[in-house]
């Protein structure tokens, strides 16, 4: 599992927002997508949620836009050193905090940032041995792990001495609970929200003047005509991707 996120928040609960169930706005995702890649032509391609589009390849995008709120999925978002994050994507919106998270658990590397309003914070990125980058005070939400009360099973062997007492995707996915109320991995706790839970609008970037004729997105469900008129994002709860 990998993920590569940006979260724009202007309140102090985004997960009490997004737990309201608000429908995301896709024009301004495809408003926010133009001005992020405006040397790109964008066409938009697909609804889906969080838990299949959270880790895009370097030619898409997914923008989930709510009152308040304004989550970005792109590969530009994992970065080993997170505060390379690129200015335009630092705050693009005028947005009390700026969240960077992102992980690959294949390879053991986590990485999170926190900017106040467009203020660096926080940054911290690792994998199991190697601290790549750790600026900024340490929040409180991380002193567990510091203190060792989330240890990597080992089912072989010992772990060096310079090998972190963490596992650093799981360090990153905290951020995401502290921050944001949810958690990629893992179960989730009674009540809180879910990858799938949140809704996010996909789009193919093409180097400009080569897009082709854009089509209609389409959703990949019977009946489905009828229940857009309903609320196209509504039905997507729980669903990884709809075409």
């Amino acid at each position: 599992m990998s993920a590569s996120t940006l979260w724009y928040c202007d309140g102090d609960d985004p997960a009490a927002l997004l737990r309201e169930r608000p429908e995301p706005d896709a024009a301004a995702a495809a408003a926010l997508a133009g001005q992020l890649y405006a040397d790109h032509d964008v066409l938009p391609i697909m609804i889906g949620t969080l838990n299949g589009c959270a880790a895009p390849d370097r030619d898409e995008v997914y923008i989930g836009c709510y009152p308040g709120l304004t989550v970005v999925c792109t590969a530009e978002a994992s970065l080993v050193r997170p505060t390379r994050l690129p200015d335009l994507l630092v705050r693009p919106l005028a947005s009390e905090h700026t969240y960077l998270v992102s992980f690959d658990a294949r390879i053991h590397w986590g990485a999170f940032a926190h900017w106040e309003r467009g203020e660096f914070r926080r940054s911290f990125s690792s994998t199991r041995v190697d601290i790549l980058e750790n600026e900024g005070l340490p929040m409180v939400w991380e002193r567990p792990f510091w203190a060792g009360e989330h240890p990597v099973p080992w089912t072989e062997g010992q772990p060096g001495p310079q090998t972190l007492p963490f596992d650093p995707p799981a360090f990153a996915d905290a951020a995401d609970a502290a921050w944001l109320g949810f958690r990629y991995r893992g179960q989730p706790e009674p009540g809180e929200l879910t990858p799938g839970d949140i809704a996010v609008c996909g789009f193919t970037l093409y180097p400009k003047g080569t897009a082709p004729r854009p089509r209609p997105v389409q959703v990949a469900s019977p009946g489905a005509a009828t229940r857009r008129r309903r609320g196209l994002f509504g039905r997507l709860r729980g669903s990884d991707r709809v075409l």
